[in-house]
């Protein structure tokens, strides 16, 4: 699956995330008829998987995963912390950042 890069062309989208979220990074991919919305905020990563024509199938959902996680630092996530929300047409992967501030207990 190729994911090609089209932030450029929904700058609206990217815009309202900025002002109006937590975000401080979004890019816009589009695979086939898979539209694919990442974004980057301090406590948590977010990837939107939307299609309107079909639902979204689990082979799709488990390769973008694949490709966001390869971008993170493993140290800044848990993979079992993970969390998948899958609708007709909608998938999110919502993925928390470890606090590498906290305290370690011992």
């Amino acid at each position: 699956m190729k994911l090609v890069n089209v932030t450029n062309s929904h700058s609206r989208l990217v815009l309202n995330q900025l002002e109006n979220t937590d975000a401080h990074m979004v890019k816009v991919y589009t695979a086939g008829n898979t539209t694919v919305i990442y974004t980057e905020a301090p406590e948590h990563n977010e990837i939107v998987l939307m299609n309107e024509n079909r639902n979204i199938q689990p082979k799709e959902i488990e390769e973008i995963q694949h490709y966001f996680l390869k971008k993170i630092h493993d140290a800044l996530y848990h993979p079992e912390d993970i969390q998948v929300i899958e609708l007709p047409g909608l998938v999110e992967i919502s993925i928390p950042k470890r606090n590498l501030n906290a305290p370690i207990a011992m």
